[in-house]
């Protein structure tokens, strides 16, 4: 059986400019940002004091029960939210469905750093005894997947993938590979994270890579701005529904866009750095590009990892330009991390959602807070106000600690 193709046909989204998609998506088309001074900590600990919190989040309003979500960790909650968003939006009706034939993938960099922190406490003080009976459930990165997939009954697949900051955006590929190759109809995928702790500040601290712009905070998240100065950490979820062109056609459904290509790569270089010569990120971008029968210059957009940090952003410019040559100058280029700050395992999945959007819409989000230009990252990168224009092709790159790379190549449906 030749490869099937792969259509985007639901949404969702849980994130710090948006609880829903349709504020998500107004709040990037307005440049809106959701960073602002972290809410959950003791702020005083920490050079950075910034966080992109949700707000207003509540789970019971998606049907879902006090005794579940005491089961489920924030970074879970999270995800089974924004899967209920895009199963929803699919509009599955899934007392018709093959339950056996629809999977879940959801992926996730860190997992809970929530649950670990307050059981160490609790052992520390009281001991082994008093440790909750689901500390390991609620602890381990599987249990996202595994949750959604206990929500709705599907026994398809189900996985997760732990890639850093790479982590959504290869949990999106790999699905998209399940369904090509016959293994699912269906696939429930993205990403999703929570840790802005204790642990979790105090560690991105420790490596100096998150933003002290703390008395500005809607202004820290600049990418390619030569102002920039460290990442703001994020939290959210954001997953879609991936179906075979098939199953998608005979029930009639909505397609946002058709997902044709996905490249993988390693730096092979650092742990936490980024190759300098930027071969690692090209080469994962040239992959998606082969992958999807696709030239460089077909590409209108790309919705770049663009961290805010002074070696991501140089870094990412070197590899777009060695992966499109020519073609780089004319490509737009945004970060939606300028108003949402980094999700971190949840990145590449909010930021796909943003690219069928931009297909869908023929809107490029703008990145904000580009103020001063730096010699060093010189494309277009769609400056401050959205820019209203046809996108068939676009690019997401996720790029992650470790040296993993990620590029998922959209297109616009077209029976």
């Amino acid at each position: 059986m030749g490869k099937r193709r792969v259509v985007v046909t639901g949404l969702g989204a849980v994130t710090p400019i948006g609880n829903d998609i349709p504020s998500y998506w107004q709040a990037l088309k307005e440049g809106r940002c959701g960073i602002d001074k972290t809410s959950c900590l003791d702020v005083s600990l920490f050079d950075s004091q910034i966080a992109g919190e949700v707000k207003g989040f509540d789970l019971s309003t998606y049907g879902v029960s006090a005794k579940e979500m005491k089961r489920m960790e924030r970074f879970v909650q999270l995800a089974v939210a924004a899967a209920k968003q895009a199963v929803n939006d699919a509009g599955l009706d899934l007392d018709k469905e093959d339950k056996d034939s629809i999977g879940v993938l959801v992926g996730s960099g860190i997992g809970s750093l929530h649950v670990m922190e307050e059981q160490t406490n609790i052992f520390a003080k009281s001991g082994p005894s008093r440790l909750t009976p689901f500390l390991i459930p609620m602890l381990i990165v599987n249990e996202a997947s595994g949750h959604i997939a206990i929500q709705f009954g599907f026994k398809g697949p189900n996985s997760c993938v732990t890639t850093a900051c790479a982590s959504g955006s290869h949990s999106i590929g790999d699905a998209f590979r399940i369904i090509q190759h016959g293994d699912a109809e269906v696939m429930v995928t993205g990403g999703t994270e929570s840790c802005i702790t204790n642990l979790g500040v105090g560690g991105f601290c420790a490596l100096r890579a998150l933003s002290k712009r703390n008395d500005e905070p809607k202004k820290a998240s600049r990418p390619f701005d030569a102002q920039r100065d460290g990442f703001i950490i994020a939290e959210g979820s954001g997953i879609v529904v991936l179906e075979s062109l098939e199953h998608a056609k005979k029930r009639g459904a909505n397609i946002y866009a058709e997902i044709v290509g996905y490249g993988m790569s390693c730096d092979a270089y650092h742990i936490t750095a980024p190759d300098p010569d930027g071969y690692g990120a090209s080469l994962s971008m040239k992959r998606a590009l082969k992958n999807a029968g696709l030239n460089p210059g077909d590409v209108v957009y790309i919705n770049a990892h663009g961290t805010s940090t002074k070696l991501n952003d140089k870094v990412e410019t070197i590899a777009i330009k060695k992966a499109l040559g020519d073609h780089a100058k004319e490509v737009m280029v945004s970060s939606t991390k300028s108003m949402t700050g980094h999700l971190l395992g949840a990145a590449g999945g909010v930021e796909f959602v943003a690219c069928c959007l931009s297909i869908k819409d023929d809107v490029i989000p703008p990145t904000i807070n580009y103020e001063f230009p730096d010699p060093e990252c010189d494309l277009d990168y769609v400056p401050n106000t959205a820019r209203q224009v046809k996108v068939e092709v676009a690019l997401s790159n996720s790029l992650g600690f470790g040296g993993h790379n990620a590029t998922l190549a959209l297109k616009k449906f077209k029976g």
